[in-house]
């Protein structure tokens, strides 16, 4: 689920496995950038380990290519709607700039992705405990307990600099994640019941599923779906019992980001 507007909630559903990704990057991203700036011992905690968890999904896939072949194909996309008068072109050019200039970036960049933050001796010894519940105590990592002794000023400035080794990731994986989002304008839909389900045109594969509610709605949208088709359920929350489908029809906004 993704911050939302003042008037509403927005639950998002990724249908490709790129854009699950990306989605959990930019999760990543916001919980360290909301972390770094606080001077506690459990922020600075709270940073590094979003770090970490961002390293162990480079190692997990070639993130690196995903996103230049991403960026390619939303520059050959734009640049296929440059003949529409309707399109805004100094708008258009800017955007294929910074799509340009990130890819380039990116294939400038030596090595694996974190690869830096990945060989760090001292955030190894951090994920290897990690990995235990509650394993990264002060009597198992005594020279982390150290670390987080140590002025905010100067663990503040350490996490800066292994986050600013990810910057051109952030960078890229923000604005394929805007450009997707604002691929369409929302239509207002309505779902029988508390479901509604749609068919999608696998020649024009959908990347995402936005869903908007009212902020004062008693209801949250559960998504389902892959390349043929999406489902939602809209739900009555419960924190005693299991959740149920209501059974009122349900007014909603719905956003099939194609780009």
């Amino acid at each position: 689920m993704q911050p939302a507007a003042s008037d509403k909630i927005i639950y998002e559903h990724p249908l490709n496995e790129k854009t699950r990704t990306f989605l959990r990057l930019e999760h990543l991203f916001r919980q360290v950038d909301f972390h770094i700036p606080q001077s506690s011992t459990w922020d600075s905690r709270a940073a590094i380990s979003s770090l970490m968890d961002m390293v162990a999904i480079f190692s997990r896939a070639d993130i690196k290519t995903d996103l230049i072949k991403e960026l390619k194909r939303h520059q050959d996309k734009l640049d296929g709607i440059r003949a529409n008068p309707e399109v805004h072109e100094e708008r258009l050019n800017q955007i294929l700039r910074e799509l340009k200039g990130i890819s380039t970036k990116l294939q400038q960049f030596s090595g694996q992705l974190g690869q830096e933050l990945r060989e760090n001796e001292f955030l190894k010894s951090i994920t290897q405990r990690s990995s235990i519940p509650g394993g990264s105590c002060a009597f198992d990592l005594p020279l982390y307990h150290f670390w987080l002794q140590q002025p905010f000023e100067q663990r503040h400035k350490q996490i800066v600099t292994w986050r600013e080794t990810l910057d051109t990731v952030h960078t890229a994986v923000m604005l394929l994640l805007s450009l997707i989002r604002g691929s369409t304008t929302p239509t207002r839909e309505l779902a029988s019941g508390g479901f509604f389900q749609q068919s999608l045109d696998p020649q024009s594969p959908a990347q995402l599923i936005r869903v908007g509610l009212p902020r004062e709605s008693n209801l949250y949208a559960e998504i389902s779906g892959g390349k043929h088709r999406f489902t939602i359920r809209f739900l009555e929350p419960s924190h005693m019992e299991r959740a149920v489908q209501t059974k009122q029809d349900t007014t909603f906004f719905l956003n099939c980001c194609i780009l």
